[in-house]
């Protein structure tokens, strides 16, 4: 499985922190359209999920 991933992610580079920041973004306008007392607002998942995948996408892109 991992040498899969690394095959996969050795030609798309961007893929994870492209994936990271538009996470973030769809927090932003969930936070922007959803009601202030929905899960997904008050605990900011889709924010910190794609903090998550955008700086483990740097550092897989640095090492491959």
């Amino acid at each position: 499985l991992i040498d899969l991933a690394s095959n996969y992610f050795a030609h798309r580079k961007g893929l994870l922190p492209i994936l990271g920041m538009l996470l973030i973004i769809i927090n932003f306008l969930l936070a922007s359209f959803l009601p202030g007392d929905s899960y997904l607002v008050r605990s900011n998942l889709a924010l910190h999920l794609g903090l998550l995948v955008a700086i483990f996408g740097f550092m897989l892109a640095w090492a491959l």
